[in-house]
């Protein structure tokens, strides 16, 4: 069902909200999208790792290293073609670092705790 005039120019104000509150978001999801030729991109390297595969065997079975060799470098080349595609072309912006705490204000863990045993019983057999 389509969306009412309304409708639409509710969502292109949110947009140009969106874009003019943070662009470099706005940016990076539009960069993620697939790409024309990832699909083609995607399909050669399975095609070449199964060709691969095929040359791979065929060394084995007729002991010649030459057709193996190559046979593994098909595999090689199209698992790498096809993990290239898969991949996100563009990251989103990740959020900041979260700041150290001071001392004091930090609730202590087990492992504050264990660390803060372990100091006194060194300080204390010196």
């Amino acid at each position: 069902m389509p969306l009412s005039e309304h409708e639409q120019r509710l969502l292109e104000q949110m947009e140009r909200a969106l874009y003019a509150e943070d662009p470099k978001f706005v940016s990076s999801l539009r960069s993620t999208g697939p790409r024309l030729g990832s699909r083609r991109k995607a399909a050669v390297g399975v095609l070449s790792a199964l060709a691969g595969f095929a040359l791979l065997v065929t060394g084995a079975a007729t002991s010649l290293i030459v057709v193996g060799v190559l046979g593994f470098l098909a595999m090689l080349l199209g698992t790498f073609l096809v993990v290239t595609t898969m991949r996100p072309q563009a990251e989103a912006p990740s959020a900041p670092a979260p700041q150290a705490k001071p001392e004091k204000a930090r609730k202590s863990g087990f492992m504050d705790r264990v660390e803060e045993r372990f100091r006194k019983r060194r300080e204390g057999g010196d």
